[in-house]
């Protein structure tokens, strides 16, 4: 399962896993020590009988522009009944996703609390709904961002997980964060977080530009080590 692979001289050696040859639970906690930070989605729905649900989501990211899609790696229980938020976007087609900010984060983690279904964790967490505009569901009043989202399609990866594409139709985001005529968001200012691996976050407010290169650019400051003679 674990090769170790010899490197040449100078360099660190390497470790080379056959995926086909270690549990699921192995390949999550290698996944999930690698792909670092990742952003996290306070998920909101909302229930046919009415009632409200949050959890929080680190395997979430957006996906594409024209259309607008976010994308949502849910997973069913152990016995592979539906999690409120699955069952919620089954029945209703809706959700909304709200950004985790660091002042969040004690709020977001009483939200990953496994309560039964009929109790409401924006109660439990001191938050406060506030109703959808295109959507049935609530966005979350403290959050600084929140995309309410249709349900675009839905892949399913065999029993236990599903990934869940919405299609964005509206944003709410804190009049501070947003430069109107540039559509610009403050990052800084948004001070979201990330998940890392375990039970690690990170912060988002160690941050650097880098601009990227034209080709002309690079062929201007490439190491004149990288030149290729032909004979």
């Amino acid at each position: 399962m674990l090769n170790p692979q010899r490197e040449p001289a100078g360099q660190r050696s390497r470790v080379s896993i056959d995926f086909a040859r270690i549990s699921p639970r192995e390949r999550y906690k290698l996944l999930i020590g690698s792909v670092v930070p990742r952003p996290i989605a306070l998920v909101t729905t909302r229930h046919p009988d009415g009632t409200i649900n949050a959890a929080p989501y680190s395997f979430f990211n957006c996906l594409s522009a024209d259309p607008a899609i976010l994308a949502l790696g849910v997973e069913n229980h152990n016995d592979m009944s539906f999690k409120d938020t699955t069952l919620n976007i089954r029945l209703t087609e809706e959700f909304t996703v709200n950004i985790v900010d660091h002042a969040l984060v004690d709020a977001m983690n009483v939200c990953a609390v496994p309560f039964p279904s009929h109790i409401d964790e924006l109660a439990e967490a001191g938050l406060t709904p506030v109703p959808g505009e295109t959507v049935q569901c609530p966005y979350i009043h403290e959050a600084p961002i929140a995309f309410e989202c249709r349900r675009h399609l839905t892949l399913g990866l065999g029993k236990s997980r599903e990934i869940v594409l919405g299609e964005v139709t509206r944003m709410h985001i804190r009049e501070d964060l947003i430069d109107q005529e540039r559509f610009y968001i403050d990052q800084l200012g948004l001070d979201a977080i990330g998940r890392m691996g375990g039970h690690g976050y990170s912060t988002t407010r160690d941050q650097f530009d880098l601009p990227t290169m034209s080709h002309e650019r690079w062929l201007a400051v490439k190491p004149k080590s990288q030149d290729v003679e032909i004979p």
